[in-house]
């Protein structure tokens, strides 16, 4: 493999770390926080923690009702906050609802849109890499309604095999696929799939919980149907994600839950739905993760996207080829091995040791890994690994976490002897 050593902008992720609180704190037993564990959430830079701390401070009220100020200001804000997600991805900020976080937003697509539209006989096709809350969903919606579930196949290094697609997506209702797989990073081949479905006639849903955190979206330009995804993979604040969906779809859908706020007129014996994207949210809003995740967006948007897809390519690089330093001793790295068609995600393990004790000896050096299933419990069946370990890279890592990693790694052989 090329070197990458050239190429990481440690520079710049130095003065980014300078903007996340969390990681000038020394760990427990006086160790450096080294934290790769951004694909389960990110760290918060100040800018989203002062725009929370500000509503909570100076104007916070509900929203759409009170003709005060500070409602006015918070109703002002929050919607300010939707336009500014919707330039995030190329919408319009009709088609941006505000949701609890990806898994919500993906069930509300299959209860709403999926429950209306499909019956015994249609089929939804996923991918053998999907994360629980893109699949347990459509399994639900399967049994429901009588259709059936497809996988696109996943070969030994996690990359999609496409010699069956059109085959796959015969008679096919929907596709929903992960924009990026959260346990080996693998970006899927969406310019290729997508054209097809559409072909086909399929609706199409992306899990962009992984993407949208990484990677530029243009949801006009991927012309998916609806694309969700969470703020606290993106540096913003947990309890807030967003669905975006073609406005000619949420039109039609019923909504998913019902209250206040999502109303135009309540009658003791019916009731009239409110216009988009206020349709689709019941009950008071998570003000506060609306504003954060605005602040989140913007922050990146800074930092531009374009930088924070390189930083990762490179240290992506740079982590393959210390680690594979270690393959000699009995290191295990799973996925793709071309950091271009990785997004900051590594999957290993170590020889004999388990990935929970990997896990607890690198958190004695400060390291936060991440050990488990990581929710593709049957991603993880089909390899035959019974778990994994897992760094993730973001905007503010830097070769020196890489090389924490490692040091950490070797840590762990000496105590296993290996």
């Amino acid at each position: 493999m090329t070197s990458t050593l050239d190429t990481c902008d440690d520079a710049k992720a130095a003065r980014v770390v300078a903007d996340f609180p969390i990681l000038a704190r020394p760990t427990a037993r006086g160790k450096r926080l080294v934290y790769l564990d951004s694909a389960a959430t990110s760290q918060k830079p100040l800018a989203v923690i002062a725009a929370i701390d500000e509503y909570y401070r100076e104007y916070n009220a509900n929203i759409h009702r009170g003709v005060y100020e500070i409602a006015e200001r918070a109703t002002a804000t929050f919607e300010a906050a939707r336009e500014k997600l919707a330039r995030f991805v190329n919408a319009d900020p009709r088609e941006i609802v505000w949701t609890r976080n990806a898994t919500e937003a993906i069930n509300l697509v299959a209860y709403s849109w999926g429950s209306a539209n499909l019956r015994r006989g249609d089929a939804i096709l996923l991918s053998e890499l999907e994360h629980h809350s893109n699949l347990v969903p459509w399994q639900l919606l399967a049994e429901r309604t009588g259709a059936s579930l497809r996988f696109i196949p996943v070969d030994d290094r996690g990359e999609l095999v496409l010699d069956d697609l059109d085959a796959l997506l015969r008679d096919c209702k929907l596709v929903a696929l992960a924009h990026v797989s959260n346990t080996l990073g693998t970006i899927l081949p969406l310019e290729t799939i997508v054209p097809r479905a559409r072909r086909a006639g399929a609706v199409v849903l992306i899990d962009g919980a992984q993407g949208a955190p990484h990677l530029r979206v243009d949801v006009a330009a991927l012309d998916a149907d609806f694309y969700a995804f969470s703020g606290h993979k993106m540096l913003g604040p947990t309890g807030i994600g967003v669905l975006y969906g073609k406005r000619a779809l949420l039109e039609a859908m019923p909504p998913f839950l019902t209250g206040g706020d999502m109303i135009r007129r309540v009658e003791y014996a019916r009731t009239s739905f409110n216009d988009l994207p206020w349709k689709f949210e019941a009950g008071t809003s998570n003000i506060a993760g609306a504003i954060g995740l605005a602040a989140a967006a913007e922050y990146l948007n800074a930092l531009d996207l374009d930088w924070v897809r390189a930083h990762e390519r490179a240290l992506t690089g740079y982590a393959l080829e210390r680690l594979g330093e270690l393959e000699p001793r009995g290191l295990a790295l799973y996925g793709p091995r071309d950091p271009q068609r990785i997004s900051g995600v590594l999957s290993f393990n170590f020889a004999d040791i388990h990935a929970h004790d990997l896990a607890s000896i690198l958190d004695t050096e400060g390291v936060c890994i991440r050990a488990g299933h990581h929710c593709t419990m049957p991603l993880m069946e089909k390899m035959g690994w019974s778990a994994t370990a897992r760094a993730s890279f973001y905007v503010y890592n830097t070769r020196a976490d890489v090389d924490a990693l490692v040091d950490g790694l070797a840590k762990a052989a000496r105590i296993f002897k290996i």
